[in-house]
């Protein structure tokens, strides 16, 4: 029994000695600067290694993997590897050094990969910078969000943007402001130039300034990205909760308004817009918004004062201009019908003249509209289109001529 035990003895003492030779021998081809060498004797001797039970070879088996993966930008294998060395005190603070440059080597490989619009690469190499350290690399999280963005991943983006949420991410970020006594101008500085410059006699006027949060934009984000996938019902929640982060963002109010609209939940979206009106009483676009949807609730009243109101605010709005004339005519069809319903009797004869000159009228009141529409842009066929046909349906011969003249030299 004594002779198995010493020849087992050996045999460990055997493989043991082989585990750190190999070892050695991979980390003097590294430190030689010789990567791939080191990289290629370790794949070969990965399985005796690996077999060892010794925690400080384990740690710096781990550990060299972890070096040779960040200078191959194996990033996620470096970090694998050297978040393994957890034991040995030594080794922990050499990972973590190398954890730091890791992250170096990461964020300046994904700045150069978003500049070269890999966003995608970029994106999740960020979200690797932000996994090394959550909370001192939180602000890689917010950008890794963004590049999915640019890269049009919106299941990627909402995943990263959702995370920041449940952690309520600001972004904050402090600014420092001095002012140069000598040229008045002033400028923006380090926090380490600011401490110096409050001593300074040569500047004045020092402070420092907050940047706004970015939770607003976050849970907005959330939104969009859940109405553009589909999911309304989500995105409304979601728009909502936006809204008490922000109430008064106009971008929030519009973004709710849209959703409601594809939903077509119309008088919804009509609250809606009143009440980003208040915030920006004169948008021109909202006023046009609420003339077509108070149009389309049946509300024509109400919708011609939307498009004059937004006329007058933008005198260049060309569709405002067409969609009143569009709503007055609407009147013309009733009247219409109405003649064709009549019959050659002297009563109806009367009723028919009566009618005749009410839609005159109609036609009439759209002239001027058109008119100055066409003042302000001769080329716009639909409104030349249109007064031709007014013309030649109320007996203006020259306003008919007029108006195919600027037609046949548009088209």
């Amino acid at each position: 029994m004594k002779q198995l035990f010493t020849l087992f003895l050996g045999l460990v003492l055997t493989v043991g000695s082989a585990q750190k030779k190999e070892l050695r021998q991979a980390q003097k081809l590294f430190k030689a600067s010789k990567i791939s060498e080191a990289s290629a004797s370790l794949k070969a001797n990965q399985a005796l290694i690996e077999s060892t039970d010794d925690i400080k070879i384990s740690d710096q088996y781990h550990l060299l993997l972890g070096q040779i993966a960040r200078l191959e930008e194996n990033y996620q294998a470096s970090y694998d590897n050297l978040f393994l060395v957890q034991t040995t005190a030594s080794l922990k603070d050499l990972a973590a050094t190398e954890l730091r440059l890791l992250t170096s080597d990461i964020v300046n490989t994904a700045i150069k990969q978003s500049e070269e619009k890999e966003f995608i690469l970029s994106a999740k190499n960020l979200f690797l910078a932000y996994t090394i350290d959550k909370l001192a690399n939180v602000d890689y999280l917010y950008y890794a969000a963004t590049n999915a963005v640019n890269a049009n991943d919106y299941p990627l983006a909402l995943e990263y943007y959702l995370l920041l949420k449940e952690i309520n991410y600001e972004g904050v970020v402090t600014k420092y402001f001095v002012t140069e006594v000598a040229t008045g101008e002033e400028r923006e500085v380090s926090n380490t130039e600011y401490t110096i410059f409050l001593k300074s006699k040569d500047y004045t006027n020092q402070r420092e300034e907050d940047t706004a949060s970015k939770y607003p934009e976050i849970v907005k984000n959330i939104a969009l990205i859940y109405n553009s996938l589909g999911q309304k019902e989500k995105a409304i929640t979601a728009v909502q909760d936006a809204r008490k982060a922000n109430p008064g963002d106009i971008g929030l109010i519009l973004t709710e308004a849209n959703i409601y609209i594809e939903l077509d939940e119309k008088e919804r979206y009509q609250d809606l817009i009143i009440e980003a009106l208040a915030q920006d009483p004169n948008n021109a676009t909202l006023y046009f918004n609420l003339g077509v949807v108070s149009g389309d609730l049946g509300d024509k009243v109400k919708s011609r004062e939307f498009y004059q109101k937004a006329i007058e605010l933008d005198a260049t709005m060309s569709n405002a201009y067409l969609n009143l004339v569009a709503l007055i005519l609407q009147d013309e069809a009733v009247i219409v019908e109405h003649m064709n319903s009549l019959t050659n009797s002297r009563a109806d004869n009367v009723k028919y003249d009566k009618l005749k000159k009410q839609r005159e009228g109609i036609y009439i009141e759209c002239v001027p509209i058109l008119r100055d529409l066409i003042a302000l842009d001769d080329s716009n066929l639909d409104a030349v289109k249109t007064l031709k046909n007014i013309y030649g349906t109320i007996g203006d011969n020259d306003g008919f001529k007029a108006m195919k003249a600027l037609e046949e030299k548009h088209q």
